[in-house]
């Protein structure tokens, strides 16, 4: 059994926590409690504490009026601004702020400033990322869609075979240019693994589709299935195109005619395992720990064109699933990438 913390012991959080913690009560408007934080981050000292309680004190009357009716949803908010920083500038920051009544039956308003500079800088990234990602696939779709449109419009002498053909290459590429429109944005990539709706897919069906479309390209392709659950929750899109990425580099960088197989069960250490096997020549071990990095590619595949940002994409969507994915080389027979992903208990 753990002790009971002691009032001591909370202020010591309060105190060395990188949050500024603070308490108003809402009959004076005046402050309680600022937490040391105030002045190591913002440089409040007591002098600016009233100007920052006005700030936090936005719209309480009307709050507080709500709330006492028995409005429950105005107990705790949640916003977003901006506050000047200690060494000039503006800091980003969430506010959180909730209505709890004192031993004494007072009101107050207890809450926590919390820097939000770092997943600021990392929603940037990521819709500067994908800005690149789409662009670097849009242009050579384009180039192809605009080649096999003209290839249909004079190919009135090609035999029905080629015809057919020509037909498999446009529709692909019309689906990859509505998946970029419809996925591969910066808020479309932003929102999954956050709030996203209760999207489900059934694992079974969705790797005999990526099956079927593989064999479009490489005919020795093997699908094993193995106890998989009806269904998943994820983002569908999202993990289609990590699996296509897989495929795609399995058949790129293996040998023309070999098998490649495709499987998904139920992991031995829970979750579901999905997995492409190729029979290529291996990873070189120094390579392992990087080839899902931004931009990296072995000294193996300098030869096939490539902008290695396709593993460093699915490993992206995977993780804001909450999974993981890696690989290993297999000994004389390939290597196997593994898709790993948690399902709910």
């Amino acid at each position: 059994m753990f002790p009971t913390p002691t009032n001591e012991d909370f202020r010591l959080i309060l105190d060395y926590s990188s949050d500024l913690h603070w308490m108003i009560d809402c009959a004076s408007a005046r402050v309680l409690y600022t937490s040391p934080a105030a002045g190591r981050k913002f440089g409040y000292g007591p002098e600016k504490s009233q100007a920052v309680a006005d700030m936090l004190m936005h719209d309480l009357p009307a709050r507080i009026a709500r709330f006492e009716a028995g409005d429950e949803s105005r107990r705790t908010l949640r916003r977003e601004t901006e506050l000047e920083g200690r060494s000039g500038g503006t800091i980003p920051v969430e506010i959180e702020s909730t209505l709890v009544y004192a031993d004494d039956g007072s009101l107050r308003l207890v809450g926590v400033v919390r820097d939000i500079s770092e997943r600021r800088e990392q929603e940037a990234q990521q819709k500067r990322f994908v800005s690149m990602v789409s662009h670097e696939f849009r242009t050579p779709l384009s180039t192809i869609d605009g080649a096999i449109q003209r290839l249909e419009m004079t190919g009135d002498e090609a035999d029905e075979a080629t015809q057919k053909r020509y037909r498999k290459i446009a529709t692909a590429v019309e689906r990859l240019l509505g998946m970029i429109e419809e996925y591969l944005t910066p808020e479309r990539l932003a929102a999954i693994g956050r709030k996203r709706q209760p999207n489900e897919i059934s694992p079974e069906a969705l790797l005999e589709t990526v099956a079927e479309q593989a064999r479009l390209r490489r005919g020795a392709v093997m699908l094993q299935i193995d106890g998989l659950p009806q269904w998943l929750r994820c983002d569908p899109q999202g993990l289609r195109l990590c699996l296509d990425i897989l495929i795609d580099n399995a058949i790129k960088y293996s040998p023309d005619g070999s098998p490649i197989t495709i499987s998904g069960r139920r992991a031995a250490d829970g979750g579901v395992e999905l997995t492409v096997t190729d029979f290529g020549p291996p990873i070189p071990a120094e390579e392992l720990p990087k080839v899902f990095d931004k931009g990296f590619r072995g000294a193996g595949v300098a030869q096939v064109p490539g902008s290695g940002l396709g593993l460093y994409m699915a490993r992206s969507v995977v993780e804001v699933h909450g999974g993981t994915i890696s690989v290993e080389n297999i000994p004389e027979s390939g290597k196997k990438f593994r898709i790993w992903l948690p399902l709910p208990v």
